[in-house]
């Protein structure tokens, strides 16, 4: 835009879990008796956490069971104690640790968590002092393609700009010279002062055809722009410098800003008065009526802005008119939000230069909830933005036609009027879906609570996995959710899934573990567990500390099924001699037995034996090239229940 419309906009500057592994696979055969122990792990690990062993996974797991069934208490203490081993963990956990210090009223330090989770997880887009949007040049691409725009076929060689439709006419500014030779020039500019014209539209085209000036006192000899009508067309909101009653008025620099007028049509002539919250000392402008006619939107710079100018409103009364309120961080930036306008669908379109954008102002978009927030803003897309200035655009919601202006190169003036017609909305709809199934038997799960959270932990709705495990919500484009899946006899397992920018489905498939585990004679309790292997330093049968928290695991159980024996087997891979492996494994399996006795289990209730390479899992014998995983696989520990 030209500096006199920078004027108004710079003196407002405004013209212008993963989850532990509790499996068991029963197998029949080796069934000796018809009777179960139902294990829950969960409680296994506090006890043994209470015991002071420390894992990065055990106090994941800990946590996670009290933030899924909203324990804060609990969650903040078992997630307290993660980061304090000071791990590098996923951004999910920052996050649901600072979820659960807020909840705990321990704000401060939940803020302190935000900030190094958006220090470190740039492109999670729920940080509170999130400051950049790494891929707004991925959200412009998506919401391009759907105008189809021309010249409005009422431009000059001057500047035009900001239209209001109504009557079938379109109002605008323009700096045209219409053979008025008392037309004075802005010395900024050059050109002449903007004055109000119009021009008859057709309706379903929105074509145009002669222009002419709006003769009537809301034209003088400074500027004026961005009319704004009343359903009735008997009241106009207008801007105009601070001109009124032959008066021009100026701040303590001695600039003369803008200002927010309301003309009346009296007995065919227009009184016009200045709105009450306007100020020799700061920029109102941009008018923009909402739809019932009980609030105005507008722009200013004045105190309490954000930025160079912000977006305000202010209530329409049958007195007047209450006090303006900015409408908040949510869409005001430390730039310039200016030219609001407001449809009968809750959206607010506004021109920013404080957005990641093409460049100067962009036209964004964002609703207007029901608590007069704004929320979900977007840029409009490419079509209409440009590397330069790209503002006032006005659309109707049911033809989908409209008009922006804009400096973009290939115009006849410095600004100039562009109409355009949407050929696709910018609203996105996704369906999130996805099966439920057993993360072991890949067996569907019926009957599970789905819950869709948004990435402030809101929760958006739920449903329940129909009979072939399936669920679906309705999502939105480009957002990020989580989401819960929980069933009895399951742990439960939350999910962090982003949706794409263009609408279609996304596949989310989710694979719960059990959390009560089933085991019989016959049955490895270790795999209730995930203990593949009880590890020993090299050529040792010493228990080390990795060691001895698996082993408190079994110990715990064995201590809650007096009953209960066990047959303790170690495993080595083929590397080494036969018999070195034999006497390896013997030694080991003799010290895991010697620990929990030492803890408190009976002699008579455990055996074992070490089987060295005897009994290998794959192919990874003498000779045979295997990799390291390969070997691994061979080199395990089994607690063979025996008895019940």
């Amino acid at each position: 835009m030209k500096n006199y419309i920078l004027f108004c906009l710079t003196f407002i500057c405004s013209i212008s879990f993963d989850s532990y592994s509790q499996q068991s696979k029963v197998n029949s055969a080796d069934k000796k008796y018809d009777n179960y122990a139902y294990v829950d792990a969960i409680k296994t690990y506090e006890r043994v956490a209470e015991k002071g062993y420390k894992s990065e996974d055990l106090f994941k797991k800990l946590g996670n069971s009290y933030y899924f069934n909203s324990n804060f208490d609990g969650a903040a203490k078992w997630y307290g104690e993660l980061f304090a081993m000071n791990t590098s963990v996923e951004p999910e956990y920052y996050y649901r640790y600072a979820q659960s210090l807020k909840s705990t009223g321990q704000t401060d330090k939940a803020n302190k968590i935000l900030e190094e989770f958006s220090s470190k997880f740039k492109n999670d887009n729920r940080g509170k002092l999130f400051k950049a949007d790494a891929n707004y040049l991925d959200e412009i691409k998506a919401n391009s393609g759907r105008y189809k725009i021309e010249d409005a076929g009422i431009n000059s060689k001057y500047s035009d700009y900001s239209t209001f439709v109504y009557d079938n006419k379109i109002y605008f500014a323009s700096a045209r010279d219409t053979g008025n030779f008392s037309q004075r020039k802005h010395k900024w500019t050059g050109e002449y002062f903007t004055n109000l014209y119009f021009a008859d539209v057709d309706p379903t085209t929105g074509t145009s055809n002669k222009v002419s000036k709006f003769k009537s006192t809301m034209n003088t000899r400074f500027h004026e722009s961005s009319p704004a009508f009343t359903k009735d067309g008997k009241t106009v909101y207008f801007t105009r410098n601070n001109y009124v009653n032959g008066k021009k008025g100026k701040d303590d620099n001695k600039i003369t800003l803008i200002k927010i007028y309301k003309a009346t049509l009296e007995n065919n002539n227009w009184n016009i008065t200045e709105l009450p919250f306007n100020s020799d000392n700061y920029s109102t402008g941009h008018p923009a009526l909402s739809p019932d006619e009980k609030t105005l939107y507008f722009a200013s710079d004045m105190p309490g802005t954000f930025g160079q100018s912000d977006i305000y409103k202010v209530s329409i009364t049958g007195n007047g008119y209450g006090s303006p309120e900015n409408l908040g961080k949510k869409i005001n930036t430390e730039g310039k939000e200016t030219f609001p306008y407001v449809t009968s669908e809750n959206e607010i379109y506004f021109a920013s230069d404080g957005r990641p954008g093409l460049g100067g102002l962009d036209v964004f978009v964002g609703k207007i909830e029901a608590n007069g927030t704004i929320s979900d803003i977007q840029n409009v897309g490419a079509d209409i933005n440009s590397p330069k200035d790209d503002f006032a655009y006005i659309i109707d919601p049911v033809t989908r036609r409209g008009y922006f202006s804009s400096n973009k190169d290939g115009g006849q003036g410095s600004d100039d009027i562009y109409k355009f017609l949407e050929t696709r909305r910018l609203k996105c709809l996704q369906e999130l879906n996805g099966i439920i199934t057993d993360s072991e038997t890949n067996a569907i799960l019926p009957g599970t609570k789905v819950t869709l959270y948004d990435d402030q932990a809101v929760v958006k709705t739920n449903t329940i996995s129909d009979s072939k495990g399936s669920y679906s919500f309705a999502v939105e484009c480009g957002k990020t959710y989580n989401v819960r899946a929980e069933k009895e006899d399951y742990t439960t397992k939350e999910v962090n899934v982003t949706i794409g920018r263009i609408t279609g489905k996304t596949d989310l498939p989710i694979a719960l573990d059990k959390s009560i585990c089933k085991v019989t004679v016959g049955d490895d309790l270790g795999k209730c567990f995930g203990i593949k292997m009880i590890y020993f330093d090299l050529d040792k049968s010493n228990i080390r500390t990795e060691a001895a928290l698996d082993l408190e695991k079994i110990l715990d159980v064995l201590n809650n099924n007096p009953n209960m024996k066990l047959d303790i087997r170690s495993h080595t891979d083929s590397r080494a001699t036969f018999k070195y492996n034999e006497a390896l494994s013997n030694r080991r399996a003799k010290s895991t037995i010697q620990w929990l006795v030492k803890n408190g289990i009976s002699p008579s209730r455990l055996t074992g034996k070490g089987y060295g390479e005897t009994q290998l899992v794959n192919g990874c014998s003498d000779g045979v090239d295997c990799t390291e995983e390969q070997h691994q696989m061979n080199r395990r520990s089994e607690f063979i229940i025996t008895a019940l």
